[in-house]
């Protein structure tokens, strides 16, 4: 199975190789990728193990963020709960959707019993309806969250809790399918720009399916981006996506100054980018490729 935990710090390379060490320390997993941003002040680490090497691997790297990482003196673009803000469980080979969301109860336990960071569960873990949308949970974000749970039941933790953790905040822990992070930037826009484009291909305003945006302002960059999931990426891949977006911007008279894959993602999905005439970064961070170097032939 795989593990791509989202950790709240994009700027200091030691302690993101810490916790990245914390998780490639765990016998049985490999990290596969790990990924920056300042302006989101977010990293991704990738890795892949066994269930139960995945499960230590994922707890080790959620302890590390919490020994480290202080929400309260965190500021980025990127909306977050968590030090370990989400710990998404995905099956690759030989493991259901259905074992991933068990193990990822299980993460949420070990996380609140060894570090007292309280957790929700979300996707395919989700114990309520309201809770499988990642954004609900995240809604008012760490510093809004941290009091809605001591006034609101409705808004207490799945596990643990109810208070947050006073500086590692709460972590959504989940299982899912694979799930492409692609993001693209623009020439010339502002942010609400980004905002209205992002708004206006995005699935929850009937735009494509499978598709979470938001427009962001990246201060270090100087340019506006839209920055996506793509939670069904057969039904709506990512040179679908950058194709809406470039349309989008034209009809405004903008164009895209490049895209970016986010971590990881399927041959399938990233073989098409190469054709279009805009410049991808991460067209090579094949999922496949990586796991075959880690592991060996399937």
């Amino acid at each position: 199975m795989e593990c791509v935990p989202n950790f709240s710090e994009g700027r200091s390379a030691a302690l993101i190789e810490a916790v990245a060490s914390a998780i490639g320390a765990v016998s049985g997993v490999k990290v596969l990728d790990v990924h920056a941003d300042p302006d989101h002040h977010r990293s991704v680490v990738t890795f892949a193990g066994s269930p139960e090497a995945a499960l230590e691997a994922a707890v080790a790297g959620a302890g590390a963020a919490a020994e480290r990482i202080d929400l309260t003196r965190h500021q980025g673009v990127h909306p977050r709960i968590g030090a370990c803000d989400v710990l998404p469980f995905v099956p690759l080979q030989e493991v259901t959707l259905e074992e991933c969301a068990t193990l990822a109860v299980r993460a949420a336990d070990e996380i609140w019993r060894r570090f007292q960071v309280p957790a929700y569960l979300y996707e395919a873990a989700a114990r309520r309806p309201d809770r499988r949308n990642l954004a609900t949970i995240r809604r008012g974000q760490f510093e809004r969250l941290r009091e809605k749970v001591l006034k609101d039941p409705a808004r207490w933790p799945d596990v643990g809790g109810p208070a947050l953790h006073p500086t590692a905040g709460a972590v959504a822990v989940g299982a899912r399918k694979i799930l492409i992070a692609f993001n693209v930037e623009l020439s010339g826009a502002d942010p609400a720009t980004a905002r209205a484009i992002a708004a206006r291909i995005r699935s929850s305003s009937g735009g494509l399916p499978g598709v979470k945006a938001m427009g962001v302002w990246l201060a270090s960059r100087g340019v506006a981006q839209v920055s996506m999931n793509l939670t069904d990426w057969e039904a709506t891949p990512p040179g679908r996506v950058l194709e809406a977006v470039a349309g989008e911007a034209a009809r405004l008279g903008l164009a895209v100054a490049r895209a970016e894959v986010v971590g990881l993602a399927p041959r399938a999905a990233l073989e098409p980018l190469a054709s279009l005439p805009y410049p991808v970064d991460g067209i090579d961070h094949v999922l496949e490729e990586r796991l075959e170097a880690a592991f060996g032939d399937p």
